[in-house]
């Protein structure tokens, strides 16, 4: 099998951690001017948290998937 018997967990861990990652440096980093006049200022902080959230709980559960493999 390409990659290994334990795709879906790899993948699921990329997605979780980068879900994560990008949703929290978008909090912690916002950009410095607008692209347009309808882009936001920052993040929106609700939706932001709520995404961090589920990557991390997506790659939580793909690393135990992983390990329990």
């Amino acid at each position: 099998m390409f990659l290994g018997d334990d795709l879906l967990a790899w993948l699921v861990l990329a997605i979780g951690g980068a879900m994560a990652a990008g949703n929290l440096a978008a909090l912690l980093r916002p950009p410095d001017t607008r692209r347009e006049d309808d882009d936001l200022d920052r993040a929106p902080l609700a939706r932001s948290i709520l995404f961090i959230g589920l990557g991390v709980v997506a790659a939580i559960w793909a690393l135990g998937s992983l390990f329990a493999a």
